[in-house]
């Protein structure tokens, strides 16, 4: 019965069969509270069992000192008692009472506020001084809810001039919680972590860098305390943000939901230890592999040939994770000997690690790296034959070296040495384990990362997320208002704002007009717009073709505060480029009317227009030439003489360049709706 003491009595029979069955796991965790163990026993055929005991009102971890509470609307606040207790709680000068239900649950209401503080709020259970919990330095803002995958947890310390905004962070009134990742099979009441933080050089260099950009600049436009709830899970499908029950409800996404009911608490603990597994083979290379492999006289007579630059989707191979080694025998001239010498890989992806003649010149380098090209050490060159070994995680459909050849070479400085060419490779020589990433499953991370937010009072959302189903674009028209909704509805606010960022462009540039699932998916997340109170930041110029990860998150932090500037605020302002709204043929051009124009089109870099293609009744695209007139742009084609569509920014990595005088770049777009890559089959 003291504080921090569990007296826990199970009959003997289910004590065994928890404790000895051999996949078992008895796991205890302290919750933060005085007083309060949360024991959680999971095993397989059972259910995870949580027994809580508790001398004090405990509050989901939401709630905490540092936080912002949302101004100008009532305050929830909510939490768990003993069963019938009335619960007074008092903030600022308000004081409410409320009484927990037969289970213990209670929830009340603060009176509207305005922004301001510091205040302290102060619950307790009534007649039991002993049960009452302070939470300090509470101030009242607006507070946004940030979510989705990988370029919305891309972090501070990894954006472009990170140093420098790090160095300059101080920000007392902008607020951070991040919550824990967390996967679950069922909807939550509590998140995994706990936390708010002032916004300093310390706390903001592991947060979202495009979210905290925002904050920023909304703090400077409002001057109110900003907080910043960030949910994120990098590489994750809008189906696992999505609660199950608004996914039962449409025929694209109810049997995948259907099938989670095989699984256990146990399939994500066995997974847990699979990806522990994973990644330490990843990072260090097994059975002493890497003092192996890369040596000059290691036999590789039996490995596979693949012409390089190449990626693993391209090697003919298939779908492949893992490790692959790569080998190449090259001469060097003469003029090489007892020179150091330089590498270029040119643009790897994923991670790797390089070695010469058997020597490590790095490991464990990612694609995300600022430059690829290493020093050679004059020691270990030797005359005639050297080998050049590479150890490459291939992961998530990706890794290998990308083109073009000629970034890929060695040199001493006067003479380049191809490395472009054959190889030698050879795939699971460090077999990984299968892993299942159940984080991408649906509806997992609604229930461990949304459910338990709910209902704390936002503002809005900020939405960054697309990228893991550019494969499924054409139903992500459907998906994405699904999220959208469900998540409204379940906050019971009406319209809340929900602002998202349109994909980046990314890939490899292509010579001519092709189809793309990447163009397509900025489509669906476009047609999102139909919904009340829905906002969109146009990245299409900021992305970088070689890095999903690109840096400038500084613009998408802008964007979207452009975006809450007009929506949310109120204010007269510029928050988007230029928007297709009509198109009319006339004879061999195609005249485009765009809205959000500000002062008139222009092109940011100040040349001729590109990006639009043009096409006739053959379908068959070609580059137009453009030209501004006012707000329009008109298009043409020499080898389009009846033309009948027009696109725009129509690609994975486009070059295009149209933007209006505030130097927003105009939306992708299309005037046709002929099926493309992502459209199921009839």
């Amino acid at each position: 019965h003291d504080p921090g003491v569990l007296q826990l009595i199970v009959p003997a029979a289910q004590w065994k069969r928890r404790l000895f069955n051999g996949l078992a796991q008895v796991i205890v965790e302290a919750t933060g509270q005085p007083g309060i163990i949360s024991l959680t026993a999971t095993s397989t055929g059972l259910e995870p069992a949580t027994a809580l005991l508790s001398h004090h009102v405990v509050l989901p971890k939401v709630f905490g000192d540092n936080m912002v509470l949302q101004r100008n609307i009532p305050i929830p606040i909510w939490g768990h008692a003993n069963p019938g207790a009335v619960i007074m709680a008092t903030l600022g000068k308000a004081t409410v009472t409320t009484k927990a239900d037969q289970q213990g649950n209670w929830m009340l209401h603060f009176p509207k506020l305005p922004a301001g503080g510091p205040y302290i709020l102060a619950i307790s259970e009534q007649g039991r001084p002993e049960s009452k919990i302070e939470f300090k330095n509470i101030l009242i803002g607006d507070v946004w809810l940030a979510s989705g995958q990988s370029n919305m947890e891309f972090q501070v310390q990894q954006a472009k001039n990170a140093a420098q905004e790090m160095s300059n962070a101080y920000y007392p009134e902008i607020r951070l919680l991040l919550v824990g990742q967390d996967k679950r099979l069922t909807p939550q009441t509590d998140i995994h972590t706990a936390g708010w933080k002032p916004a300093d050089s310390n706390n903001v260099k592991q947060f979202s860098a495009a979210a905290f950009f925002f904050a920023r600049k909304i703090y400077a436009q409002q001057q109110v305390p900003i907080g910043i709830i960030q949910s994120t899970w990098g590489g994750t499908p809008v189906q696992a943000w999505t609660s199950k029950e608004k996914l039962l409800s449409s025929s694209i996404t109810r049997n995948a939901a259907l099938a989670n009911d095989t699984l256990t608490e146990n399939n994500f603990l066995q997974d847990s230890i699979n990806q522990g597994r994973f990644w330490d083979i990843v990072n260090h290379p097994q059975n002493n592999a890497d003092k192996r492999i890369p040596m000059p006289e290691y036999n590789d007579s039996g490995w596979n040939k693949v012409d390089m630059p190449r990626l693993i989707k391209d090697f003919g191979i298939g779908p492949y994770q893992g490790i692959i080694w790569l080998r190449k025998k090259l001469m060097l001239p003469d003029t090489f000997d007892g020179r150091s010498l330089t590498l270029d890989l040119g643009r790897p992806e994923m991670c790797y690690s390089l070695y010469f003649n058997g020597v490590e010149i790095c490991k464990d380098v990612w694609n995300a790296a600022p430059q690829h090209i290493y020093t050679i050490p004059a020691a270990i060159v030797r005359k005639g034959e050297n080998t050049i070994a590479i150890r490459m995680a291939m992961l998530w459909g990706g890794g290998g070296l990308n083109s073009p050849a000629e970034n890929l070479y060695l040199t001493d400085g006067k003479t380049k040495i191809s490395l472009a060419g054959e190889w030698l490779y050879k795939k699971d020589l460090e077999p990984l384990p299968l892993i299942h990433n159940y984080q991408y499953y649906p509806d997992v991370l609604f229930n461990g990362m949304i459910s338990p937010l709910i209902p704390y009072s936002i503002t809005g959302f900020l939405w960054y997320q697309g990228e893991a189903n550019d494969t499924e674009a054409y139903n992500y028209r459907k998906m994405f208002p699904m999220l959208i909704t469900d998540w409204r509805q379940r906050w019971q606010r009406g319209d809340l704002p929900f602002l998202f960022v349109q994909l980046a462009n990314f890939k490899a540039r292509k010579p001519h007009p092709a189809e793309s699932e990447w163009a397509e998916l900025r489509e669906a997340q476009a047609m999102a717009l139909s919904l009340p109170q829905t906002a969109m930041a146009c990245t299409i110029d900021i992305g970088e073709g070689d890095n999903i990860h690109y840096a400038d998150k500084q613009d998408v932090g802008l964007r979207l505060a452009l975006a809450a500037a007009k929506l949310v605020y109120h204010q007269n302002t510029i928050a988007s480029g230029p928007t297709f709204k009509t198109y009319k043929v006339q004879g061999d051009r195609i005249r485009i009317r765009f809205t959000n124009t500000a002062s008139g089109l222009t092109t940011k870099d100040g040349k001729p227009v590109t990006g639009f293609a043009i096409a006739g009744e053959d379908r068959h695209f070609y580059w137009a030439e453009a030209k501004i007139t006012g707000d329009e742009v008109i298009i043409h084609s020499d080898k389009v003489p009846a033309p009948e569509a027009v696109r725009y920014a129509w690609a994975d990595n486009p070059d295009c360049n149209l933007s209006n005088s505030a130097s927003l770049p105009a939306v992708p777009f299309r005037t046709d709706d002929w099926p493309g890559l992502t459209e199921p089959k009839k």
